[in-house]
């Protein structure tokens, strides 16, 4: 077995520890999605705090795919210069960063995309704040070619890694579920057919960035919703993408519909409310080849170590425990802490949503 502070390697790209930074809104780019200079001081701070690798904030690949304020986009080259100094200053700390991409689909609003929501089926589901738009066959194209060039730009701008987002009720997790995917053409009905739109994502990727560029996903192994995407299901399609080349495979699991079992779960307090993703993440990696990361609910030395060296799982994943400590990981390596000060009250993203930024809410008011 590996352990947490030894090297680990996904496809061509080497990262210094098992622990990676898990994708997470940071709210700190321009309204159009270019990101600013305090998103750059963000990386650098997580960066010298040890984490072995950066994923960046969920960024979208069509304006009509943004969901929230201050996300960043990769929809056109003119962000060039921008993102190109976001990826030199996380390199010149030694460090490694990824981007991941995203289309909120039904999971936003009109003022926020422009336009009508779009998303598999005409039909309002979960937490959808209206009914979408449903999808054409030539508007699918258009996003899957989408997703490809934020692929190509992220290659060209010094990104080490693309993940796709196919978890967390977003437009490749809503044409996976049966339950937001009602579609009676091509991309409906059987699982090859919803799958269809993601392969289409990933082969077109592979075609802009080549075999040997790292590319990973972000998949739900559950949705946790009645008549969503299951785990049987999901081991399926995991094992046809290790197949197919993707170079890891992050296993997370539920949405905003999917209540207490959602992706950010509150009030973790023991031990056994910890990697509540975990077991999810070993049955996908009992059936792939490719590393496998679990992510959700790390907040302990103790289950973090083990989940490496006794589970045998490849990587694990933090984001909100990074927010109150960007120097986690660390701690850690230097013994300075058993448990991470993170309480899961997720009140930490609200300032994201006015205020410019996220930060813990907590934490400020201590230091008052």
């Amino acid at each position: 077995m590996a352990s947490l502070f030894e090297q680990g390697s996904m496809g061509t790209v080497k990262i210094e520890n098992r622990m990676i930074r898990s994708a997470t809104w940071e709210g700190m780019c321009e309204q159009n999605g270019r990101p600013t200079q305090k998103l750059i001081e963000y990386y650098r701070i997580l960066t010298k705090g040890g984490i072995g690798l950066i994923i960046s904030g969920y960024t979208y690949v069509r304006p009509e795919g943004k969901q929230n304020p201050g996300k960043m986009g990769i929809y056109t080259d003119q962000f060039s210069q921008d993102f190109k100094k976001l990826t030199q200053a996380v390199h010149d700390l030694n460090g490694k960063i990824a981007i991941q991409l995203v289309h909120a689909g039904g999971q936003t609003d009109s003022k926020t995309a422009g336009r009508k929501p779009v998303a598999p089926s005409a039909i309002k589901a979960g937490t959808f704040r209206e009914v979408p738009q449903e999808l054409s066959v030539l508007e699918i194209e258009a996003i899957t070619d989408a997703f490809a060039q934020g692929a190509r730009r992220a290659k060209e701008w010094g990104f080490d890694a693309v993940q796709i987002h196919g978890a967390h009720g977003y437009l490749v997790n809503q044409f996976l579920s049966p339950f937001t995917n009602q579609r009676t053409d091509a991309y409906g009905g059987s699982l090859e057919n919803r799958s269809r739109f993601l392969f289409d994502i990933y082969e077109k990727i592979r075609v802009q960035v080549g075999k040997d560029y790292p590319v990973f996903i972000k998949l739900n192994v559950d949705d946790y919703v009645e008549n969503g995407f299951s785990k049987d299901e999901a081991i399926q399609v995991a094992k046809r993408l290790s197949d197919s080349g993707i170079d890891a495979i992050e296993a997370s699991s539920g949405s905003a519909a999917s209540g207490k079992m959602g992706p950010a779960r509150e009030k973790i307090k023991s031990p056994d409310e910890e990697a509540y993703n975990l077991g999810l993440a070993l049955e996908v990696k009992k059936q792939v080849s490719c590393p496998v990361i679990s992510v959700g609910g790390f907040r302990s030395f103790k289950i973090a170590r083990n989940a490496i060296e006794k589970e045998g799982i490849d990587f694990i994943a933090l984001s909100r425990p990074l927010i109150r400590e960007p120097d986690l990981p660390n701690k850690w390596a230097k013994n300075k802490t058993k448990d991470a000060q993170c309480v899961s009250c997720n009140k930490c993203f609200k300032p994201g949503l006015f205020k410019g930024g996220i930060y813990c809410v907590k934490d400020k008011k201590k230091k008052k």
